[in-house]
């Protein structure tokens, strides 16, 4: 449908709809009506989490925001009327689940030879051509969003899963940074042998040279190779620890200064790469690898209100790393939530 049929479907649709009642009626994301043909953002889930490293539970993600989002009420200061422009989340699907079980018997297999000093190549090589499967899923569905003119956010698994989408975007815009918000850097190559694992992805990012600048935010855990990278691409990298934000606030800065700075580092076009352990463990449990320190909420959504009042353009997110506990909803919720403010960041950017 052009633009024009779909804002007529969408009003068709808000009719019969009660913005004071979302979720009593609607199951859709955030309790809306609308379906992918006729939003203007479509989320696509990605429950996938086979490199795991440390706690599993990340597949289960999508599902245990999608449930929680029910709860949330619309109105919302980043752009009260945004979710009117649509918002729709494609069904998960199942085929990646049934391959992210098998997969991750595969990792299994291989990681209990691997801390033992032998590496099964045979099941190295399986790993990674599964994982690039998954890439290619990933990179042929956000492709054809892309093509009808829809923003596009992922919705993880685990952080390995946005790399298809980073080179589907690489193919509309020739220029884009990437703000990545994380307790990890993300910057290693090959961890534990397997080349797309989710502590690999902005390494593996990194090769996509429409990518002209990576910002990273919130920082607490990394490696010497991975900062020994950040120093040979200073040029492409900035880096912002954890750490070094609080220090700066400490000794009397403001954290709007300091986020100033960071914007400054962007390009015009921006991806955000929300990893959910970027915000203090209190917010997100269960997540699988928590780190101590990190950001509240309304931090985070502090940042996306200088990045909008700066005129970047948000051309695509993902939020990746939520794992539900065993007895709660809490990680869920707290999801649900960072994806609606990032939903609405991105159109209103579009929009401005």
């Amino acid at each position: 449908m052009s633009k024009e049929e779909n804002l007529k479907k969408r009003e068709e649709v808000l009719k019969d709809f009660d913005s004071n009642e979302n979720g009593l009626t609607h199951h859709g994301i955030f309790g809306l009506p609308f379906s992918t043909e006729e939003s203007s953002l479509v989320l696509v889930p990605v429950p996938w989490e086979a490199t795991v490293s440390y706690k599993g539970g990340t597949a289960e993600g999508p599902k245990s925001i999608l449930d929680a989002s029910q709860q949330i009420d619309l109105y919302n200061f980043l752009y009260p009327n945004g979710w009117k422009e649509g918002i729709a989340m494609q069904d998960i699907p199942t085929s990646i689940l049934y391959n992210n079980k098998y997969t991750k018997e595969k990792v299994s297999k291989y990681l209990d030879k691997y801390v033992e000093g032998e590496i099964d190549k045979n099941l190295q090589n399986e790993i990674n051509n599964d994982c690039l499967e998954l890439n290619k899923y990933v990179r042929e569905t956000t492709s054809e969003f892309l093509k009808e003119g829809k923003i596009v956010g992922i919705v993880g698994g685990d952080h390995s899963t946005p790399l298809g989408y980073l080179e589907a975007l690489a193919e509309k815009y020739d220029d884009f940074g990437v703000l990545h918000i994380d307790a990890h850097a993300d910057l290693r190559n090959a961890y534990e042998g397997m080349t797309y694992s989710h502590a690999s992805i902005f390494y593996n990012a990194l090769g996509i040279k429409n990518i002209s600048k990576l910002v990273q935010v919130g920082i607490r855990d990394f490696c010497e190779q991975e900062y020994e990278l950040v120093k040979k691409e200073k040029k492409r990298i900035s880096f912002f620890t954890d750490y070094e934000i609080k220090k700066f606030i400490f000794e009397g800065g403001t954290l709007k200064k300091k986020f100033h700075e960071i914007i400054k580092c962007l390009p015009k076009n921006v991806y955000i790469s929300f990893d959910i352990d970027g915000l203090t463990p209190s917010l997100s449990p269960n997540t699988g690898t928590p780190v101590a320190g990190g950001f509240s909420m309304e931090e985070m959504v502090f940042l996306f209100e200088e990045l909008l009042d700066s005129g970047k353009k948000i051309i695509g997110f993902d939020l990746c790393e939520v794992a539900p506990g065993k007895e709660e909803e809490w990680d869920g919720n707290v999801g649900s939530r960072m994806l609606y403010n990032l939903s609405l960041t991105a159109l209103k950017s579009q929009k401005e």
